[in-house]
């Protein structure tokens, strides 16, 4: 690791004008911005720790939505999103107990990884991601690999999530990282089903519309029995061909149906 200054502000105010500064990159969990930095990938002068602004971490319900603090661990929405299930158990999946207790909401999907779990979430979810500046739907957010619509110096304060009638996660892990080698999560609304997959395109998580219309229109595995997703549109590499997650994608959306009935 090389030397740089690390701050932490108490406030979102101190923390957006800490990033203001040249060279300045938010903190979350670290999860992924300090191995790379160890790694010389990145090279921030200032970290700005969001982990000591109390707005930014919590839970928070009104019956119809469920309201998630950018800065919350992985392990706070685990034990305490009761009020959506699914979401909470795909948050107690992920990683080991150090990444739960470390990794956060806002982080995940600030990072935008094509194998991360809460992308999915957020997605089929429909959520809004709330920012210090605006809010973004989430179809609008998520903009390819570690890509997304957040601007330079603009921070997640907070993730809305509607709660759905039902949902499921399920997701193919990758056994060495735990990351989704294929994560499809499933959610049903009175006004139709919606069906996010990670970990398998080319372009980083995406709805799989042919199944959302299926699935509104039956809400069974069976409903999917007859589509099909190409290879083509997948990652290939070392743990799985693109016609293998193609694959996984149909058989870990039945599992995830299933799963709601």
């Amino acid at each position: 690791m090389y030397n740089f200054e690390f701050v932490k502000p108490a406030t979102v105010d101190e923390a957006i004008a800490a990033l203001r500064e040249e060279d300045a990159q938010a903190l979350g969990g670290g999860q992924t911005l300090l191995p790379t930095m160890k790694q010389r990938l990145a090279m921030p002068s200032k970290l700005v720790s969001l982990g000591g602004i109390a707005d930014l971490v919590g839970v928070s319900s009104d019956g119809a939505t469920l309201t998630l603090g950018g800065a919350t661990p992985h392990a706070v929405v685990a034990s305490n999103a009761g009020a959506y299930p699914a979401l909470a158990a795909l948050a107690g999946g992920i990683g080991d107990p150090a990444v739960r207790n470390r990794g956060t909401v806002g982080g995940s999907l600030a990072n935008n990884d094509p194998a991360a779990c809460y992308p999915s979430a957020a997605l089929a979810s429909g959520a809004t991601i709330v920012t210090n500046a605006r809010e973004i739907a989430a179809d609008d957010y998520f903009q390819g690999l570690f890509s997304t619509a957040l601007d330079e110096g603009e921070i997640i304060t907070a993730v809305r999530f509607p709660i759905p009638q039902r949902a499921n996660y399920q997701k193919f892990e990758q056994p060495a990282s735990r990351f989704a080698l294929v994560g499809v999560f499933v959610a049903q609304y009175a006004d139709g089903v919606r069906v996010a997959v990670t970990g398998a395109g080319n372009d980083g998580v995406f709805r799989w519309s042919e199944a959302e219309a299926a699935l509104s229109g039956s809400f069974t595995p069976d409903a999917v029995d007859g589509l099909s997703l190409s290879g083509d549109d997948m990652i290939g590499d070392l743990h799985g061909t693109g016609a293998y997650r193609a694959h996984l994608v149909k058989v870990m959306t039945k599992r995830a149906v299933a799963a709601c009935n």
